[in-house]
């Protein structure tokens, strides 16, 4: 595996895993489960819901630029905490599971 690809991996597991999970109670986000955040930045990056276009498990089937966007969304979260709510309401949306 490329250098560059175990990095964005790497970087990948440790926001959704361990840094948003982390934040999600001091912000009162909706969701505090490591794969609830993998759906929200899959679904962001890829533009609907991710598994319509990747194959699971999408950690080994994202193509680099698909991962390195999804790593990019996880980033602007843990910057701009304020942003995941309306990431996942859609989609939810995308899904058809807003309430």
């Amino acid at each position: 595996m490329p250098p560059h690809r175990t990095t964005l991996e790497a970087r990948w597991l440790a926001l959704t895993r361990e840094v948003l999970p982390g934040m999600a109670a001091a912000e009162g986000w909706p969701i505090r489960l490591d794969h609830c955040f993998m759906r929200v930045c899959l679904d962001a990056a890829i533009g609907r819901p991710w598994h319509e276009a990747v194959r699971r498990p999408a950690i080994r089937h994202l193509t680099e630029p698909q991962l390195a966007a999804a790593v990019a969304i996880a980033e602007r979260i843990r910057a701009e905490p304020a942003l995941l709510p309306a990431l996942n309401r859609q989609s939810l949306r995308w899904r058809g599971k807003l309430r």
